[in-house]
């Protein structure tokens, strides 16, 4: 065997010896039963694995990523809620003396506080010295004589949540409430 001198020689060297390592390889790694070829060919590399587990991981990840988000939403309209109703509450024991119809002004306070929850899923219920006056809808005209200097008054009020992740309802009928007692002194 004649040693080639130069780069040429040593190309031709490299490639002989990359065809013996292939062949050496395909007579050795592939078995001759069934199962043996189908191990050979699902162990000779791992081309797309990396395809395979992002394809099985993402559905997941994004499930948990959009109830992250859902209950984020929820949450928030919690804190709102709760906000709101206490604005009202103030408002309420600030126009105690001054108001004609104080369901309806607490309502329009409770919804100017909260501008991203939708008014007419707000239901508000207002106690004013120890009595809840009939309410039609958001108004208890007459009703400010029990708005007596001194007694406590108590908002309540509730709004509806949607925990749905991917039309997958996870709390059909869940209610957020928010409720503030304001003194007088």
């Amino acid at each position: 065997m004649r040693i080639p001198s130069g780069l040429r020689g040593q190309a031709r060297n490299f490639a002989k010896g990359l065809i013996r390592l292939v062949a050496a390889r395909r007579t050795s790694a592939v078995p001759h039963s069934i199962g043996g070829r189908s191990r050979g060919l699902f162990s000779r590399g791992e081309e797309g694995g990396a395809l395979v587990e992002i394809a099985l991981t993402l559905p997941p990840m994004l499930a948990i990523l959009t109830g992250l988000c859902a209950f984020g939403v929820a949450f928030s309209n919690q804190l709102t809620l709760t906000q709101a109703v206490s604005t009202g509450g103030q408002y309420l024991s600030q126009i105690r003396t001054s108001s004609t119809n104080p369901c309806a002004d607490t309502f329009n306070a409770i919804k100017g506080a909260a501008p991203n929850l939708t008014p007419a899923n707000i239901a508000v219920t207002i106690t004013m010295n120890g009595t809840t006056p009939t309410q039609t809808g958001n108004t208890c005209s007459g009703a400010q004589s029990d708005l007596t200097e001194g007694t406590p008054v108590v908002v309540s009020a509730t709004y509806p949540c949607g925990l749905s992740i991917y039309n997958v309802k996870f709390a059909s009928g869940c209610q957020l409430t928010a409720k503030v007692t304001e003194y007088e002194y």
